[in-house]
């Protein structure tokens, strides 16, 4: 018998609630519902996309995942282990294991100090050596993220070198640091465009060849398709759709899927697509709260029925792997 392949991070029901407002004396909290029922396992080796407009949620999933904060409801595993509730050594290995990119790679590194330092700290920290040997290890992880010649870029301090290099950096560190899962928050949204592919195919490489996992947030559906091998369209904290990255956007069956894949620029369109917004008096409907009823794509849906102003649909498999929440299909 065949044995079940095991996820190396998973996602069950997870609810994240936020307080807003009350400021004043006499103005009351308001609970805003930022993730609803979100679900997803992620192997070892693969990269999930998750895609949406700003807004939606995407990055709150890794903050919870960086327990920045911990969940209304639900439950994050790393390997079988509840992320929320680890002590001591069990924490420390879950963040060797787990590590996040940042979006921004001017503010993501400490400009006072050179990047072998960055490299150095993890080292000492998780695998402590010799100078010689560690001295090895740190050109080696420079050499595998392009950062060459090894000593000559090592040496500089942060603000000496550019946005991708910079990222090139921080992906060796995080190698420094033995990370088995990659939170890429929008890694590539603030670099040049001519610096954008080599970036995704250093994190392909770690993917492909070292077996790192990916959990890569972005709102660019060219690069989750290139980079990603499933992925989940977020709308307002909800999962509308997911599945196997080509067979979602080669062949998209929610509305909100098939509007992100119209927004992407194409040169071969002949007429320009025209994008529904939310009216003032809908915009309620990408405010989420616990009390909040029926499908948060309604008002900007062409397909919205009576019965999505009461009812979210259930989750149903429309091909194999593909998965959405919708009547329509």
């Amino acid at each position: 018998m065949k044995e079940e392949k095991q996820p190396i991070f998973s996602v069950k029901n997870v609810v994240m609630d936020f307080k807003v407002g009350g400021k004043g004396f006499f103005s009351a909290k308001k609970t805003l519902r930022a993730l609803n029922d979100i679900s997803f396992d992620l192997y070892k080796g693969e990269a999930l996309a998750i895609v949406g407009e700003s807004g939606c949620g995407k990055s709150t999933i890794c903050r919870v995942a960086m327990r920045f904060y911990n969940p209304t409801s639900g439950t994050m595993n790393f390997e079988n282990n509840n992320i929320h509730k680890l002590k001591g050594d069990g924490l420390k290995i879950y963040r060797q294991k787990s590590q996040m990119i940042f979006q921004d790679p001017f503010s993501s590194l400490n400009p006072l100090h050179n990047i072998y330092y960055h490299l150095e700290r993890p080292l000492k920290l998780y695998h402590p050596s010799n100078k010689k040997t560690m001295k090895e290890k740190m050109d080696e992880y420079l050499t595998m993220v392009g950062l060459v010649p090894p000593e000559e870029q090592g040496s500089k301090n942060p603000y000496q070198l550019s946005g991708g290099q910079r990222q090139r950096a921080y992906l060796a560190r995080i190698l420094a640091v033995g990370a088995e899962v990659i939170f890429a928050d929008e890694p590539t949204s603030m670099l040049d465009v001519s610096i954008r592919l080599g970036i995704l195919n250093l994190m392909n490489k770690l993917k492909t060849e070292n077996g790192k996992s990916f959990i890569y947030i972005t709102h660019d559906i060219a690069t989750a398709r290139y980079f990603a091998d499933r992925i989940i369209v977020l709308y307002a904290g909800h999962m509308v759709e997911w599945g196997e990255v080509n067979k979602v956007i080669l062949n998209p069956k929610h509305p909100y899927t098939k509007l992100l894949i119209a927004a992407a620029p194409d040169p071969e369109r002949e007429e320009a697509v025209e994008l529904p917004v939310l009216k003032d008096e809908e915009s309620e409907v990408t405010v989420w709260t616990p009390e909040s009823k029926g499908c948060p794509f309604r008002s900007r849906c062409p397909v919205a029925e009576e019965r999505c102003s009461r009812e979210f649909p259930e989750a149903r498999e429309v091909s194999e792997g593909q998965f959405i929440r919708c009547f329509h299909q």
